[in-house]
Formats: C-alpha cells, sequence, structure tokens
C-alpha cells in the first residue's frame, strides 16, 4: 500500500497524473436592502398595464422557465457546460415559446434582450425572443464582496429605456430577490419595472401564463 501511494505522489510530480478538475463554487446570496419588496406598490389594472407596456420603456425581468430540479449547476465547469446545469423542462420550453407567442400577438415591443450567460436563462431567452446577448451584468458582475456584486444589475434595473421599446433580461430568482427584496420570482414569472435613474420600481408581476389576460383586457 506505502509502495503504491509512493508510486501515485511520484506520478503527480512528473505531471504524469492530474488532478480533477475543480467543482463551481457559488457564492452565498446576499440578503435584499431592508424593507424592500419585490410586490408592486399599487395593483395596476391588466388594461393600464398593457398600454404602458405597448408604450414601450420599462425593464421585463424574467426568471428562466420551468426547470428539472433533480439536477443542480455544482459540477458545472463553465456557463458553456449546459450538461452539468439545471436544464430546463419540456414544459419549461413551452412556457418560453408560449411568452414569446402572447409579446408577439400583443405586439409589446422588445428593443435589447439580455440573458444571465448559464443554459437555462439563455435557452429561455432565445425560446421567447430570438437570440439573447450574454450579459453577466444580468445575473452578477465580478465584485469581490456580496454587498456589491449585484451593483451591474442594480444598474440595469435603474436605467432609463426609452419609449418605444422594452428591455427584456431573462435570469435566474436569487438577483432579483437580492436587489429587488421578497417573494421570490416563481419560474418563468416576469417583474414589469420601472427605471428612476438611481433607482427602480416594481410596477407589476406577470406568471408565465397570464400574459393572456392582457390579451383580454386589450
Amino acid at each position: 500500500m506505502k509502495k503504491r501511494l509512493a508510486l501515485i505522489a511520484a506520478a503527480h510530480c512528473l505531471g504524469l497524473l492530474s488532478a480533477p478538475a475543480p467543482a463551481q463554487q457559488f457564492q452565498a446570496v446576499p440578503a435584499p436592502p431592508a424593507g424592500r419588496t419585490s410586490q408592486p406598490a399599487k395593483v395596476i389594472p391588466n388594461a393600464d398595464l398593457f398600454s404602458e407596456l405597448r408604450k414601450g420603456g420599462y425593464v421585463i425581468y424574467f426568471r428562466h422557465t420551468s426547470t428539472d430540479f433533480s439536477r443542480d449547476d455544482t459540477r458545472s465547469q463553465s456557463d458553456d457546460d449546459c450538461d452539468n446545469q439545471r436544464p430546463l423542462t419540456d414544459k419549461g420550453r413551452e412556457e418560453a415559446l408560449q411568452i414569446g407567442a402572447a409579446f408577439r400577438d400583443l405586439k409589446i415591443p422588445v428593443g435589447r434582450v439580455l440573458a444571465s450567460p448559464r443554459c437555462r436563462t439563455m435557452e429561455t431567452a432565445t425560446l421567447a425572443f430570438g437570440p439573447p446577448k450574454k450579459s453577466s451584468e444580468a445575473r452578477a458582475g465580478p465584485a469581490a464582496t456580496d454587498t456589491d456584486r449585484y451593483a451591474p444589475l442594480r444598474k440595469i434595473l435603474s436605467t432609463p429605456v426609452k419609449p418605444g421599446a422594452n428591455l427584456v433580461i431573462a435570469s435566474h430568482g436569487n438577483p432579483f430577490h437580492a436587489v429587488a427584496g421578497a417573494p421570490h420570482l416563481a419560474e418563468g414569472e416576469a417583474a414589469v419595472i420601472r427605471p428612476l435613474g438611481k433607482d427602480f420600481e416594481i410596477v407589476a408581476r406577470v406568471r408565465h401564463d397570464a400574459w393572456r389576460e392582457l390579451r383580454k383586457a386589450r
């Protein structure tokens, strides 16, 4: 046994054996600012929400659609390592397609589409709106501390969007919770956000299957 261990140690020293690549480490999600909530301050009638979205100027932040929770990202080596990430289910893919169909039917104008580089968010955005721009900032920036690593996302949500189109983001539940507060977005749910320059406000939350309600209010 000792001889075998010595041979293995020697092989490592000579570079004949390579150490397994470490699994990607995920940072804990910081608590949202005290008193912050992602619930709209007031309920907006569907007809009014539809009218506002048709004008553009909003950020529409989607959490990716339904996923397979029997898998996770702990063994993922990169954002492109789709085989080792939690994937969309067939139900989730259908939800994304239906979201895109509803936007086209309602003629809600979409300008830029950003997506977290994870495979499930990229696929959600692509199925609903076409190929998105990969954006690490839509998930979390490279900051070293929990207190500021979501500053890039906060900036995106706060930066005014020109009227005529809406900015769409496909990302995750935890980053949004960190900047906007509880409750978490459900899979496929969207938050409609009004950018205020230095801050933002939640105008509405729309489940993946509730866009048809705006269609009725049209």
